[in-house]
């Protein structure tokens, strides 16, 4: 981004999604500030579009009726007003009639970690426990294969910490799905190692 670019200092979710923002970048909505989004990296990349691919396959196979969707905005039920998450993947299982500008009624929303950017992660991790469609948030790792996993629970409640799975499956229980956690990274440099 050239130095000649200003930003906006405070937006609206509607100013937001109404605005263009400079070409050829990213940005998501946090506490009514744009903040740009680094390009993924292959890793980063390789994940998102694997876990899209096997979610896809599942609701073919099973017909539920579910989509995944990369990168959709997500605005969080708290500070909504000034507030559009950009997670790597959500899952909805809601129909729509006309075009959404950000995805209603998530029930599953995944974060891909970097070390890089784990402090905008677990924020936007975070704020997405307000939404009360949502069942569980995924976080993948890219330094490493492993996944933390929140899930709410039966009463609506969140754990105070993630799950952390290393090996073995991962469940998915808002979408009935258990796949190898080392399958996710089949395409990845970690599944080398």
């Amino acid at each position: 981004m050239s130095a000649s670019v200003r930003l906006p200092t405070h937006m609206s979710t509607t100013e937001f999604l109404a605005w263009s923002g400079p070409p050829g970048q990213k940005f998501q909505l946090v506490d009514g500030e744009p903040h740009a989004m680094s390009p993924a990296n292959r890793t980063h990349g390789s994940l998102q579009s694997e876990l899209a691919w096997v979610l896809t396959s599942h609701f073919r196979a099973t017909g539920r009726p579910c989509v995944a969707v990369t990168e959709p905005g997500i605005v969080p039920r708290a500070l909504a007003a000034n507030n559009v998450r950009i997670p790597d993947l959500a899952v909805t299982c809601s129909a729509y009639e006309t075009e959404e500008a950000t995805l209603s009624d998530p029930v599953l929303i995944v974060e891909i970690l970097s070390p890089s950017n784990a402090p905008e992660t677990w924020t936007n991790v975070w704020a997405y426990t307000s939404i009360p469609s949502v069942r569980e948030i995924l976080v993948l790792h890219t330094a490493a294969i492993g996944a933390d996993l929140l899930r709410r629970d039966a009463d609506g409640n969140w754990p105070e910490v993630p799950a952390n799975v290393t090996a073995g499956d991962l469940p998915l229980d808002s979408v009935g799905l258990t796949v190898p956690l080392a399958s996710l990274y089949r395409t990845t440099r970690l599944a080398l190692s």
